[in-house]
């Protein structure tokens, strides 16, 4: 059989290119006449420029302030097959949560800053690039992009070196910039901002957001996506960017649904896999592309949150829980390789090609 393994990143447990390995070794270990393709997924988020890294282009690195100032090695992915050299950045290798060095808290939440993804921005700038794609995610910033465009020289330079790139916001994030269900609101308290701090972050934004609508020469706050990465979204639709789902990104930039139609079963998977899932994430993305071609598709996951008709009307024929394997949620988070190599070795002994098989499934 031809098997893609194509999943997301298991949340911090796992990057997508780890899961990938781990899902291809122990189906291989059960099914060494399977021929496995890998071709790990990411959605804009962490793990964006190692997924694309491991199909094509070189990785670069430079040295720049981290979320809170200190320094950080960044990397981005140059592309230089064609007429117009493209560059992919991921905003959480300069600004990503992980990078605080401790627990998010009301003082991170305000200081955290986008310097470093500008400088990122510049980098590949300098290097020649016509295009520049940037990933959104996983960022503790709640700075509206203004750090990105402070490093690129402010408002009006900025502006002017962009002028003729293009610029793509990868993220599958649709919030606006401002509001109930803007930036602040739903995210700041996930990156340690309180009630008081979500307030003066609030008023901060919306401050801001009257001097990107000057650069934009109308108000973007509104467009699906300004808020995402602590609104990042939004400064890189003023300077002219263009908001595309990452997932999307990535499956054009690998030739994903050629993989998938020349595949005779699909694996992916994810963290938690839930109703979230089912609402545009990359696992749904990847269903709905196998299913057009006929394809079937199995998710593998640390947990599993939906019942099996849920399942079964998205499209998939089956979903397996790591936890089942492991026997606890730790174990499965703290041997998470292992575990997935494990529960990806006994559905392989069980499944028939058929759409069933009688693993270990999830509930």
């Amino acid at each position: 059989m031809q098997i893609l393994i194509a999943p997301d990143s298991f949340g911090d447990t796992l990057s997508a290119v780890a899961a990938a390995e781990a899902i291809a070794r122990g189906w291989s270990a059960t099914r060494p006449t399977d021929v496995v393709r890998k071709a790990p997924q990411s959605d804009g988020g962490p793990g964006f420029v190692d997924v694309l890294a491991s199909r094509f282009g070189s990785i670069r690195t430079a040295e720049v302030p981290g979320p809170l100032g200190a320094s950080v090695s960044a990397t981005w992915l140059f592309d230089d097959r064609g007429p117009d050299p493209s560059a992919y950045i991921e905003c959480a290798q300069a600004c990503g949560l992980h990078q605080l060095g401790g627990r998010p808290t009301p003082r991170t939440a305000l200081e955290a800053d986008t310097t470093g993804v500008g400088l990122l921005v510049a980098e590949a700038l300098a290097a020649g690039a016509r295009r520049i794609v940037v990933g959104l995610g996983g960022s503790a910033t709640n700075d509206g992009g203004r750090g990105l465009i402070d490093a690129l020289g402010g408002p009006g330079e900025a502006a002017e070196r962009l002028d003729g790139i293009e610029l793509v916001v990868a993220s599958d994030v649709e919030n606006p910039l401002l509001g109930d269900l803007g930036a602040v609101a739903v995210f700041g308290p996930q990156k340690g901002a309180d009630p008081t701090t979500v307030a003066r972050l609030e008023e901060r934004m919306t401050r801001w957001s009257r001097v990107l609508a000057g650069m934009a020469g109308r108000d973007v706050s509104d467009d699906p996506g300004a808020g995402a990465a602590g609104g990042l979204g939004a400064a890189l639709l003023a300077l002219g960017g263009t908001r595309v789902s990452g997932a999307t990104v990535v499956s054009e930039a690998t030739g994903r649904d050629t993989d998938v139609a020349s595949s005779q079963l699909v694996i992916t998977g994810e963290g938690r896999f839930d109703t979230q899932t089912l609402r545009g994430k990359v696992v749904a993305a990847l269903t709905a592309s196998a299913a057009a071609a006929g394809v079937p598709t199995l998710v593998f996951a640390g947990q599993v949150a939906l019942p099996p008709e849920e399942i079964a009307a998205a499209g998939i024929a089956a979903a397996y829980a790591i936890v089942d394997v492991a026997g606890s949620v730790e174990v499965a988070m703290t041997d998470a390789a292992n575990q997935l190599s494990r529960l990806a070795e006994q559905v392989a002994a069980d499944w028939a090609g058929d759409g069933e098989s009688a693993g270990v499934r999830g509930a």
